[in-house]
């Protein structure tokens, strides 16, 4: 994954989630394509897809309930995971955690 983004329009307007406690921007790409940069407080979350997600960590630590698993998976600074469209997943961030979401 880039470390940086070229030649792309970012809203200013944040997407705030959870009190506050999962906040977004959104990076949109000359391709029509469309990322969220974030920040994650420690706490429990459970999100749904409309489109595949890959969320890559970029520093932090999470715990993820991916759909149709049974078991949590941790993921940390520098991991990646899919989610499937049309589903959801359930996090618990165990600390400060910064990450890119692709939608794809």
């Amino acid at each position: 994954m880039p470390n940086q983004f070229e030649n792309v329009t970012i809203i200013k307007k944040a997407n705030v989630y959870f009190d506050g406690k999962v906040t977004s921007r959104t990076v949109l790409f000359a391709d029509g394509s469309k990322k969220t940069l974030g920040i994650m407080m420690p706490g429990e979350y459970e999100f749904g897809t409309e489109k595949k997600e890959i969320m890559e960590i970029l520093a932090g630590k999470v715990d993820v309930l991916l759909p149709g698993n049974t078991e949590w998976q941790t993921f940390n600074g520098g991991d990646v995971f899919e989610v499937p469209a049309n589903s959801g997943f359930k996090l618990k961030v165990v600390e400060l955690t910064d990450y890119c979401c692709s939608y794809v």
